[in-house]
């Protein structure tokens, strides 16, 4: 039977306190108006916003930054249709000015003006969803490595697989964080539907998008508005999360009431759960994450996005598992849990990585292939403003993994199996931060307080709800009829 030992309870409390203060200082600080905008801005940059209050300063800019544009020999078609652009204004400003000098430099005054506050209520609306952002990819990232170690226990049900259920006992605790972390998940997206504190993480859900005349009318997002509407979107949350949980706690029940009775009538109930939930999954993880995920972004989409986001939380969650079993394993738990259980944990982490990058390879190069506006806008934005998460996440959940797991025997060795889990659940947070914050704040991003803060406090949570939850019941589910075959696996 397992202890929740006293020095890790206080680390998950130490985690969740530290964690609330920086998420309360994250919001606390982000900017109230666009005066404060404009003093960051001036703060961050320096000599380069010098007289960013010169109402000509903006517009020189523009001609400055347009000026490099057309330098640069790598935008050729860009530059091309800018460059008409160009020669047109610049036609029309000679023809005015030559028929009224002072109204043309006051017009471009007036719209320099103009373009420098849109451009500031612009900011303003990124840094408030800052620290929202972070919050809600640390949420969505914990409770799907929770899906994750959930739909990996359900293939092991469904499959009768021989060599896991001594690790049942531990994929019923990483699943038990499903329950607080859905529902803050859900918390969270009814918040941005309610633009709660300027939460504004979903672009479709602002105010007049859809309406033909309204000057945030959206015609691309309203053509979409059968299927992004709020009520409809919190329905579908609501009916994933509760099948999701519907599952879980049904299988558990099933699994400590097996134990109990050896009833082999409760794990034929499980089989049977597991092949339906598998069904109801793949289904409901793809439109998952079309809503949760895709939609942030509303212009875009892949039909490969749904596989992409299931690959990178399948393999956190499987990453977690092998984390949690080493250890209780170096803690004298788990006894019966041989190399031959690391070994095939590390051929999922390794298997899944590898599928994940066939993933972002394929979504990737096809689109930057295709080089259709609509498209490839999704992966420029990233790759110039987010160049080092971007590329390198591709380097801590594909070249690392490969370097370290491709070999047998280090499949083995729990410091390497730890290490290699490591770089993959900091990679996979990455790639869900890439996801998100492109969409929700630009260029405004960097790894800060409110970041940092929002994965120590659902870690912590995270800690205390799967540990504690380790602590009710004996690790080894003795009633399993496949427990003997499991004990005694050797590869």
């Amino acid at each position: 039977m397992y202890t929740f030992s006293s020095k890790l309870k206080n680390l998950s409390f130490v985690l969740m306190l530290l964690g609330a203060l920086g998420i309360g200082y994250g919001f606390f600080t982000a900017p109230k108006n666009t005066e404060e905008v404009e003093k960051i801005l001036t703060s961050s940059h320096g000599e380069h916003h010098e007289g960013s209050t010169n109402e000509v300063a903006p517009a020189h800019k523009e001609v400055v930054h347009a000026t490099e544009i057309i330098k640069d020999s790598t935008k050729v078609e860009e530059n091309h249709l800018d460059s008409i652009v160009s020669n047109v204004e610049k036609h029309e400003v000679v023809a005015e000015s030559a028929h009224d000098p002072n109204k043309t430099n006051a017009t471009i005054h007036e719209d320099a003006n103009a373009e420098h506050a849109e451009h500031l209520e612009h900011v303003l609306g990124q840094l408030q969803n800052k620290p929202w952002s972070a919050l809600y990819v640390a949420a969505l990232f914990f409770m799907l490595i929770s899906l994750g170690a959930l739909a990996f226990y359900a293939i092991q049900h469904a499959a009768q697989a021989g060599w896991s259920p001594v690790l049942f006992r531990v994929m019923e605790a990483i699943t038990s964080y499903l329950v607080p972390g859905a529902i803050i998940v859900y918390v969270l997206l009814v918040l941005s539907s309610l633009h709660f504190n300027n939460n504004h993480l979903f672009a479709w859900m602002n105010e007049g998008v859809t309406e033909v005349g309204n000057k945030n009318y959206d015609e691309i997002i309203a053509g979409k508005a059968g299927y992004l509407n709020i009520p409809f979107f919190l329905i579908r949350a609501a009916i994933f999360m509760g099948g999701w949980i519907f599952y879980r706690q049904y299988t558990r029940k099933n699994a400590l009431a097996l134990d109990e009775t050896h009833d082999v009538t409760y794990y034929k109930k499980n089989f049977k759960a597991s092949a339906a939930f598998l069904a109801f999954f793949l289904v409901s993880e793809s439109m998952m994450s079309w809503d949760w995920i895709m939609s942030v972004d509303p212009h875009w989409y892949s039909t490969l996005f749904g596989w992409y986001v299931f690959a990178s939380f399948f393999v956190s969650g499987i990453t977690v598992i092998a984390l949690t079993t080493l250890y209780l394993k170096s803690k004298g738990y788990l006894e019966n849990v041989n190399n031959s259980h690391f070994h095939d944990l590390a051929k999922f982490m390794f298997g899944i990585s590898v599928f994940w990058t066939y993933l972002w390879f394929s979504q990737f190069m096809l689109m930057w292939y295709a080089n259709i506006p609509e498209e490839v806008t999704y992966f420029k934005m990233r790759i110039d403003n987010y160049n080092l998460p971007f590329f390198g996440m591709v380097v801590m959940n594909f070249v690392f993994p490969i370097l370290i797991l491709i070999n047998t025997d280090f499949k083995r060795v729990p410091w390497i199996i730890s290490m290699a889990g490591t770089v993959i659940l900091c990679g996979h947070y990455l790639d869900f931060h890439n996801m998100i914050f492109p969409a929700t704040v630009g260029d405004q991003w960097f790894i800060g307080i409110s970041e940092i803060s929002s994965i120590l406090f659902f870690a912590g949570l995270f800690i205390f709800v799967v540990f504690t939850t380790l602590a009710k019941q004996p690790l080894l589910p003795k009633g399993n009829p496949l427990i003997e075959e499991s004990k005694h696996f050797h590869y």
